[in-house]
Formats: structure tokens, sequence, C-alpha cells
């Protein structure tokens, strides 16, 4: 977590980011490598996998992102984002030098202390690889915590797929089990990947659930049947994990715009185990 605040210093002013490089993802998806401006926020700066951010664009407002980087690269932090509404199309127009905002890091996180020693399998849909992403390159970079590593990964077409550079790298890893699809329609000549949607590759995939966790994200159809994918192979809904993104806005539980049932997903999230989930109102 970032170090606490004073109680006189005002909870939604932003830090500003430098936007040292910009990644064109897939069509509409881009990823802002960002740097603090004042050295000794970086330095104090500390985070968990999972949690997320409240990123502004001067003038248009502020949206909630994940942290797509992981914690154990201090240097800079990633957020990666499809170009959905006017803050995020904001967003997407910024090149390298120019400044947005930034406050966080909010929410929990995914208790990858515990997880040491274990199997970890990674589901994901399109645009939900980058909150993903975050846990997979934590885990690759304590690579000797872990055990067998497996990830899942698709979306509607090969253009879609985002991170094509780290997913090469993660294919040729001898240590990870890769395996990415697109939808039906979605291939081209010369694609060597599956095509079938992701729950059903998940089920040919049978990742074993002996000693191991599962982390999903995507959109919400695919977590609802990557999860009954993952339940007929034998994981426990509180061996399954995922993240929620529900209408956040002011990330401190202010707002009330992200309470489910008693819960708040800004504070008590955005990561649940499929058994919490199971208990909210629907």
């Amino acid at each position: 977590m970032m170090p606490e605040r004073s109680s006189s210093e005002n909870i939604y002013k932003p830090h500003l980011m430098n936007v040292a490089e910009a990644i064109d993802e897939a069509p509409g998806v881009r990823t802002l490598r960002l740097e603090f401006h004042d050295a000794a926020k970086r330095d104090a700066f500390a985070f968990r996998s999972g949690q997320f951010a409240m990123y502004s664009a001067f003038g248009a407002g502020e949206c909630p992102l994940c942290i797509a980087s992981p914690p154990t690269r201090t240097d800079s932090i990633e957020c990666t984002f499809r170009m959905a509404g006017r803050v995020t199309r904001e967003l997407a127009d910024v090149e390298p030098g120019d400044t947005i905002g930034f406050r966080g890091p909010y929410g929990n996180c995914f208790p990858t202390e515990e997880w040491e020693g274990r199997n970890l399998v990674f589901v994901a849909g399109g645009i939900g690889l980058p909150p993903v992403r975050c846990v997979i390159c934590e885990a690759l970079d304590r690579r000797d915590r872990y055990g067998d590593i497996t990830i899942v990964y698709g979306a509607r077409t090969i253009a879609d797929l985002v991170y094509k550079r780290e997913l090469d790298e993660w294919r040729r890893r001898s240590d990870v089990r890769l395996i990415t699809t697109v939808d039906p329609g979605g291939e081209t000549p010369g694609w060597d990947g599956e095509v079938g949607f992701v729950p059903a590759v998940l089920d040919k995939a049978g990742p074993s659930s002996d000693n191991a966790v599962a982390v999903v994200c995507g959109p919400p159809v695919m977590i609802r049947f990557a999860i009954e994918s993952l339940r007929r192979i034998g994981f426990g809904p509180d061996c399954i994990y995922t993240t929620l993104e529900n209408r956040m806005k002011c990330g401190v539980g202010k707002c009330g715009r992200c309470n489910v049932g008693s819960l708040y997903v800004c504070k008590d999230g955005p990561v649940f185990t499929a058994q919490q989930i199971a208990n909210l109102p629907e």
C-alpha cells in the first residue's frame, strides 16, 4: 500500500505522472508507461498485484483502471485500456512527455504469498488480460516460488490479442504453458493457436486442480462460463479468483456507486473469490 496520507491532505488530489511510453496493443487498446514527476513519491510508492488506481486526463476527468505492471518492477507503472468513453479517449491521445494524473493504489490484492508452492492457472479474455498480467509477471519474476504455470488467453480476433510481444516471450519459455485462442471466424491463414471460446478451450486444456489456484478475468459472460469450467475440472470456489469493475468512481468508498450488498468494490475488492461472488446479491 502507499504510505498513509496526512489528515490535511486532499485524498482526491492526483500525483503527476510523466508518460514515458505509449504502446498501441490492439485496435482501440493502448498501454501507457508512467513515471512519477516527484522522485520522493516514486521511491515511497508501493502496491500489490490486483490493486487499481484512478487515472486522470486533465479537463476530461478520471477513470479507474488496474495497475497492469507487477510490483516487482518499480521503475514505472503501466495501465492498459480500451477507448470506451471520454476519459479513455483523452488518455489515448497523450504522447510521451505529456502529463496525466494518478491516485492510488486502491482496493485489495491477490494473495500471492499464500499461493507460494502451488500451481497457478490464469484465464483471460480480450481486455481482461491486463488485470491478470500483473500477477502473471509477478509470478514469473519470482518463478522459483510457484509450481506449474498455465495461461489460457483468447480474444475475438488475432488483432484483438493484447501484449503480443509478451505472449511471444511466454510462449518461448519452457516453464510456462501458454494456450492462445480466437473466437470462431477470428483466425487468419497461418494462425497456429486454438479456435474457440475461452471456456471451451479451457475445458479442452484441462489444467489440473491439484494444489492449484486459478485467476479469471474478462467479459462477465466469459468469467461466468470459465468459472463453471474450472468447477468441472475440480477447482473449489475458494481457489478461483477474479476482479470486478463495478462502476467505481471515487476509489475510497465515499460515493457509493460501486456498492453491492454490504460491500464496496473499491474497498472490499476488486479481487474476489468465486465463493464471495456467489454470495453477492444479483
